[in-house]
């Protein structure tokens, strides 16, 4: 049974690292076009997010190749490391992308598929989080629970992003987007603390 949710959390580990590639050239394609700040930074979260789950493959992978538990155990250690780390670079992106749209007043142009792409993803990574934190309990990885959290990150990026785009495009309420994306940052930052100093058990 371990077996077949290791499989499981490889294809969505997998599918989440391919997603968040193409999400990334999107975003940031986007956010060029319609000047949008919030919108290439939104990309390069997508860069950060697409780091941490390439480490992960790489601590499944040891798993399924049924690597000794020593060996899994440093792996799993050092995973779930930089994933925390990853949370404090996307901590600190949010917070100098929100307070330099606040300070230069930047108000983007209307991106439609800027706005897609924000639903998209606040569709899909929710349902994502929840099957690899149910993953992560039935494998025993804090490190896929840590970065499964993480793609929780992503979703309320997304829904923020999402309100600022339709906030900017329907009101002219330019700073709604980093307002709000301002409010998760000490989440961010207690994440990536008990990712790296704590390492607790997923149940």
């Amino acid at each position: 049974m371990k077996d077949a949710w290791t499989r499981i959390a490889l294809w969505l580990v997998g599918g989440t690292l391919a997603y968040n590639a193409i999400e990334a050239v999107i975003a940031v394609w986007a956010g060029v076009q319609a000047g949008s700040i919030a919108l290439v930074g939104f990309g390069f979260d997508s860069v950060i997010e697409t780091a941490a789950a390439v480490v992960l493959l790489w601590r499944l992978r040891a798993e399924a190749r049924g690597a000794d538990p020593e060996t899994l155990e440093k792996t799993e250690t050092r995973a779930e490391r930089f994933v925390g780390i990853t949370f404090w670079l996307l901590a600190l992106y949010v917070t100098i992308t929100a307070i330099w749209t606040l300070a230069t007043a930047s108000a983007p142009e209307e991106s439609l598929v800027g706005i897609i792409l924000a639903a998209v993803s606040l569709v899909v990574m929710p349902v994502v989080a929840a099957f690899k934190i149910k993953a992560a309990g039935k494998i025993g990885s804090s490190a896929l629970r840590a970065e499964a959290k993480e793609t929780l990150a992503c979703s309320y990026l997304s829904f923020t992003l999402l309100a600022g785009l339709l906030a900017n495009a329907l009101l002219g309420a330019w700073w709604a987007d980093p307002a709000v994306a301002l409010l998760m940052v000490p989440w961010l930052v207690k994440e990536g603390k008990e990712a790296i100093f704590d390492g607790g058990c997923c149940s």
